[in-house]
């Protein structure tokens, strides 16, 4: 697992491919919304594997844009890129919030602030936040078996 902070322009390490993306409105049916595109879009691409992994840091930074990224008003950006050479899939949440998201440097007590990033640092084998006007993308990478 590798954490990264990238003040480049949010395409700098994204995979010369065409990605497939859906932007979301401030609103709780997003979250489930997100999950439904991307576990379609891992189907497509014959996705095996981590595919349960990659919807689940997909529903935590989802949530967390809402939480915390998404002003009234406005909505995030979710993007999907398949990898070159069938190696993974890369995933960004971009919004419009200030503020760039961490691991809580405890796991413990019944704060729940946190936890998400600390699942996606867990399940992905990279992911970093990347500075954007306004606002972040927040992203991660795993490598999946691909048909």
């Amino acid at each position: 697992m590798t954490t990264e902070r990238d003040p480049g322009h949010v395409n700098s390490e994204t995979p010369p491919s065409f990605p497939r993306e859906r932007l979301y409105r401030r609103e709780r049916r997003s979250v489930p919304a997100a999950r439904a595109f991307a576990r379609e879009t891992l189907a497509d691409w014959g996705v095996r594997g981590r595919a349960d992994d990659v919807v689940l840091c997909v529903s935590e930074l989802a949530t967390n844009a809402l939480l915390h990224g998404v002003p009234p008003g406005r909505g995030f950006l979710l993007r999907l890129w398949l990898l070159p050479c069938g190696d993974g899939v890369r995933v960004e949440v971009h919004d419009s919030g200030d503020g760039v998201p961490a691991v809580p440097l405890e796991s413990g007590g019944s704060d729940e602030g946190g936890r998400g990033l600390l699942l996606v640092s867990e399940l992905a084998d990279k992911w970093g936040v990347t500075e954007r006007e306004p606002g972040k993308a927040v992203w991660f990478e795993c490598g999946v078996p691909v048909d």
